[in-house]
């Protein structure tokens, strides 16, 4: 591991635990967890105390990573809010006998600092001086300005409506190997346990292997603790011609609760498999009821508001 004030770089092999139970590359959710875990790094040397996640968005999924390869994940600090850290990830791996990096991966995360009493304090200022930080930094406030739109057009989102769409629920007990040093559960543990499920719910519908091509808007609203029952549910949105559009939320309840809360949501796309591994047409979603042909214009929304993804990102080839 390398780090200065404000980049970091992990660096280690990818084990045969990583990879996906097809024999292929390394599963997306596992990818997210090593991107959270490299951008907290960042946040908490930069700002010298805890900080937790607060979004992650526009994530997309290039080549493969496969078992053996060694993996850098470098985190950098491109842009300051009063409270906020937005920290750029790169995943890039290679053959060890060959030593060649390639682009797998990149996105841009959302830190706050926490204070002792668990609420946000502000951090030191970042001041771009070289003609390169200061485009990540413009990079990040124009994002700003997209993550504000994604995220109002979920919150106009209603799933209490009749479905007759694919969907997927998976139930647990947070464990304490799911924590960070903070007490709650990793930010990346929680964005795998929704790409778990987002597979599920896509691998059913396709009746076939499935395979994270992009997350975005993965908004967190409350920390997980030990103890907690986790519900974890997705439900698809929308079909491409390759793809799979799929809601995934995240609620914690205590064991003696009725109710629950909701913890986290985002929004995944998977890319339908065929037999000889390639991207393959998918059956098409076509919503009937009120509230399935609603959140199919909003997945398409959402569509629009993302925009083109970054020439710079490497990204599965696959018709959205």
């Amino acid at each position: 591991m390398s780090v200065t004030d404000r980049c970091i770089t992990l660096r280690f092999l990818a084990s045969p635990t990583d990879v996906t139970t097809v024999g292929g590359g390394v599963r997306g959710g596992r990818i997210l967890e090593w991107i959270d875990k490299a951008a907290y790094a960042c946040a908490a040397s930069w700002s010298g105390g805890y900080s937790v996640t607060a979004y992650v968005g526009n994530i997309g999924f290039g080549r493969d990573i496969t078992s053996g390869d060694v993996v850098e994940v470098c985190a950098t600090l491109v842009y300051t809010g009063r409270t906020s850290m937005h920290i750029r990830c790169e995943v890039a791996s290679a053959d060890p006998r060959v030593g060649t990096f390639t682009v797998a991966s990149s996105c841009l995360l959302v830190f706050v600092a926490i204070d002792d009493l668990g609420l946000p304090t502000p951090v030191r200022q970042w001041v771009p001086e070289l003609a390169d930080d200061v485009r990540a930094a413009d990079e990040a406030r124009a994002r700003a300005e997209v993550r504000r739109r994604i995220e109002a057009a979920m919150r106009e989102v209603d799933y209490a409506d009749e479905t007759e769409s694919a969907r997927s629920i998976t139930r647990f007990l947070a464990a304490p190997t799911d924590i960070n040093w903070g007490g709650k559960a990793h930010g990346g543990r929680v964005m795998t346990w929704m790409d778990d499920a987002a597979y599920l719910c896509a691998a059913g519908w396709c009746g076939g292997e499935a395979v994270t091509a992009y997350v975005g808007g993965v908004r967190f609203h409350r920390p997980i603790h030990i103890g907690q029952v986790v519900e974890v549910s997705a439900r698809l949105l929308h079909t491409g011609r390759q793809t799979l559009h799929i809601a995934t939320r995240a609620s914690v309840s205590w064991p003696h609760e009725s109710g629950t809360h909701k913890a986290a949501e985002s929004l995944h796309v998977l890319a339908a498999l065929g037999s000889d591994g390639n991207a393959t047409v998918v059956r098409q979603w076509e919503p009937r009821l009120p509230g399935d042909v609603s959140l199919d214009e909003h997945a398409r929304r959402l569509i629009q508001i993302r925009g083109p993804r970054p020439a710079s990102t490497a990204t599965r080839m696959v018709a959205i």
